[in-house]
C-alpha cells in the first residue's frame, strides 16, 4: 500500500505553525485539534521543522514552565525527513522506527502534500494484513 492511499483517505491538512510561534500557542494548537505535532513553516510556506510532544516534553524537563514562552523554532526538529507519495506504508514504518519518531511529511516537488503519523500508517498496515489473511483462508478453504 502506498502512502498516496493514505492521503486520500485522510487528506491533504496540515496544522503549522510560523518559526516565531510562542510554545504555549503552539501547545493550545496542539490540544485543540488532538494532534501531536505541528509542522514549522517560514512565511513562504517552506517546512522548517517540526515541533512534536516529545520536544515539549523535553524542553519541559530541561527548562520547566518557561519553556512555553520560547518559540516554536526554538524547540523544534529539525531537519524533518519527509516521505513521497509513492512511497509504502512499510518504507515509512520502517523509517519512523529506524529514527523514533511518529510523524512524517509528505512532499512532491518540494510542496508539502500531508503528513502521516505512525497510527496512521499502522492502521492501514493491519487493514492489508487483514486482507492478506482473508485472501490465505479463502485458498485454503478452497483447496480443502
Amino acid at each position: 500500500m502506498l502512502i498516496s492511499t493514505i492521503l486520500d483517505e485522510k487528506g491533504a491538512e496540515v496544522a503549522a505553525v510560523a518559526p516565531d510561534t510562542p510554545v504555549a500557542e503552539a501547545v493550545r494548537l496542539l490540544a485543540a485539534r488532538g494532534i501531536g505535532a505541528v509542522l514549522v513553516r517560514d512565511g513562504a510556506g517552506e517546512v522548517r521543522g517540526i515541533l512534536s510532544e516529545r520536544d515539549l516534553v523535553r524542553a519541559l524537563a530541561a527548562d520547566g514552565a518557561a519553556a512555553l514562552a520560547r518559540t516554536a523554532a526554538d524547540l523544534m526538529t529539525s531537519p524533518v525527513r519527509c516521505c513521497a507519495p509513492d512511497d509504502t506504508v512499510e518504507q515509512v514504518m520502517a523509517a519512523m522506527t529506524e529514527g523514533r519518531f511518529r510523524h512524517m511529511p509528505v512532499m512532491v516537488d518540494g510542496a508539502l502534500a500531508g503528513i502521516v503519523s505512525i497510527g496512521d500508517v499502522v492502521k492501514h498496515r493491519l487493514e492489508e494484513a487483514g486482507q492478506e489473511v482473508n485472501v490465505l483462508r479463502g485458498y485454503i478453504a478452497g483447496a480443502a
